[in-house]
């Protein structure tokens, strides 16, 4: 399934509960119940609240009647989700989370009978957590049996472009709003869908492998249960295993290596190629059979006569050497020489050129 570039979208801002809808929501559905479908990194310690910290975390159900409320408690006020009803992923329902817990009416007026129900969260760990309380449906109406999952599995590991920075901004405008940033949208979640794929993006704006705009990189944050900055918190990567591995990093590190010079002493070549070499030893010994694909673009670190792309080139062909058996292969995005994040209709190119990619070579 493909979406169009081109996409009208209906935004929600909701502060609280309407009086009104209080009247007949009267189903009353706790994150406890096995029936909704949980996708994602997602903190189950309290099972009456888990938490969505990552980009794109979602959850999902199949509902009957005429409403659907979904109840939310977030950190910050500052995340924001999309819901879809009867899989109408053309029409979202934004929903502007405002601090603390508050419900939020994203569905009304439905015909009787069965409906669908997804929710994903747009934004990202910066943005802070958002516990998830659970859903109310009109009186007397019922959750039916979850969705079937997806017997495909993908994780991306990346940095502002595969969490969707600005992907929704104005081509002309700026692109650091938590409003512009829609995980759905980016080229790591179409490729997804259009290989009927289970995403899970383990992402960070500002991230990189030897120095991010803040005090951590990726080595020292992809085994993270929570999203929300570097903490103590930890994944269990055996609960879930991929099929491909997708990394897509190092813009960061070549602004802030060879534009800003914030890394001192300053890595010579060898210690670059040698910096991401170790961290797809890491993801390599933390799943011995999935496929590694390592990926670079399409923001300035494609530019031409960048040495970065380069630097992964060589990574990945002494990986092999070592290893002639080794599942890896590199995937480049052209830099387009728009020199901002990359749009909507750039994610929707790069996904075409990574479907293909993973369609020939996983033969799915």
């Amino acid at each position: 399934m493909k979406l169009l570039p081109s996409i009208k979208i209906t935004t929600l801002f909701l502060l609280g509960v309407l009086s009104a809808y209080a009247v007949w929501a009267d189903t009353i559905i706790p994150a406890s119940d096995t029936r909704p479908q949980y996708t994602g990194r997602i903190d189950f310690s309290n099972r009456q609240a888990p938490q969505l910290s990552w980009p794109g975390t979602s959850i999902s159900a199949n509902f009957t009647g005429p409403s659907l409320t979904v109840v939310l408690d977030d950190q910050f006020g500052n995340n924001y989700f999309n819901a879809f009803i009867d899989d109408d992923y053309e029409h979202p329902l934004i929903i502007r989370a405002v601090q603390g817990e508050r419900k939020y009416a994203v569905a009304t007026n439905l015909p009787n009978g069965p409906h669908k129900f997804l929710l994903t969260k747009r934004t990202e760990g910066e943005e802070g957590a958002t516990a998830f309380k659970g859903l109310e449906l009109a009186k007397s109406e019922t959750l039916l049996t979850p969705p079937a999952r997806p017997t495909r599995r993908i994780e991306f590991f990346g940095d502002s472009i595969t969490s969707g920075a600005g992907n929704e901004a104005p081509d002309n405008g700026p692109d650091n709003f938590a409003k512009d940033k829609n995980n759905f949208m980016t080229y790591d979640a179409i490729t997804a869908r259009n290989l009927n794929a289970e995403l899970h993006v383990t992402s960070q704006s500002g991230i990189g492998l030897m120095i991010s705009w803040f005090p951590f990189t990726m080595p020292q944050f992809y085994n993270q249960l929570s999203a929300v900055g570097k903490n103590e918190s930890r994944w269990d990567f055996s609960s879930w295993t991929p099929d491909v591995v997708v990394i897509n990093l190092f813009q960061n590190d070549a602004w802030l290596i060879d534009r800003e010079h914030r890394l001192r002493p300053e890595p010579d070549d060898e210690q670059r190629v040698q910096a991401y070499m170790d961290f797809v030893k890491t993801i390599r010994a933390t799943y011995p059979s999935a496929y590694i694909v390592c990926a670079l673009g399409s923001m300035d670190a494609m530019r031409p006569g960048s040495k970065w792309p380069g630097y992964v080139s060589s990574a990945v062909a002494r990986l092999k050497q070592a290893n002639p058996e080794e599942k890896m292969d590199t995937i480049f995005f052209e830099f387009t020489g728009y020199a901002a994040h990359p749009r909507v209709a750039q994610h929707i190119r790069n996904a075409d050129k990574l479907s293909a990619f993973l369609r020939e070579k996983m033969h799915w």
